[in-house]
């Protein structure tokens, strides 16, 4: 037997946001116009309580206190597809690559174009944050969601980690350590998502 499909809402600096689960697994999240948006379907059910986690975790994120988020999930795609999204979490926070070294990242040197296109079709918005691909000659390229939204994410990022910096810097000159050598950029963060798939 199928398991329910689940719906929500939920409200962010970017607009509303479309949230999809199956059982308590979450499987999209969609900015209003983004391309490949699904609408509700007459069986889908309506419920906040299955988003709770998911609601927390992105109200931490855009107001620049998560880095991480960890939420269950499920993706349905390619193969191909698969190895990409699966690329695209071990993005660090508050950096960008190119779509020529994320194709160089899972193997595939050469398949930029492949990897956009895999990109374009990522189903979980932000937390598997697509967004953070940008085009070789440094230009935002393009994104399901808008490039004005696609912008603001990583303006909020950038300005996250900055203000995280400057904050260990100061802490620096009180506890005698020396962080000055620390980059935002090459701090290894990353997104950790449990996957549900079996």
């Amino acid at each position: 037997m199928d398991k329910p499909v689940y719906y929500s809402y939920v409200p962010s600096p970017i607009g509303r946001l479309l949230v999809t689960a199956e059982g308590t697994l979450l499987t999209g999240l969609y900015m209003r116009g983004h391309k490949g948006r699904p609408a509700p379907q007459p069986d889908w059910r309506r419920a906040d309580e299955p988003f709770d986690a998911v609601r927390r975790q992105l109200e931490e994120y855009f107001a620049g206190r998560r880095q991480e988020f960890d939420l269950p999930w499920r993706m349905a795609g390619t193969s191909f597809q698969q190895l990409v999204w699966d690329a695209l979490v071990r993005i660090p926070f508050g950096t960008t690559i190119t779509y020529a070294q994320l194709a160089a990242r899972i193997g595939r040197p050469g398949a930029a174009r492949a990897v956009g296109h895999a990109n374009s079709r990522n189903p979980i918005s932000i937390i598997v944050p697509c967004h953070r691909v940008i085009g070789a000659d440094g230009a935002l390229a393009g994104y399901a969601g808008g490039l004005e939204k696609k912008r603001w994410l990583l303006d909020l990022e950038r300005n996250a980690s900055a203000a995280e910096y400057c904050s260990i810097s100061r802490g620096s000159e009180s506890n005698g350590h020396d962080y000055s050598a620390r980059s935002t950029v090459s701090r290894p963060a990353s997104i950790v998502v449990r996957s549900g798939r079996s």
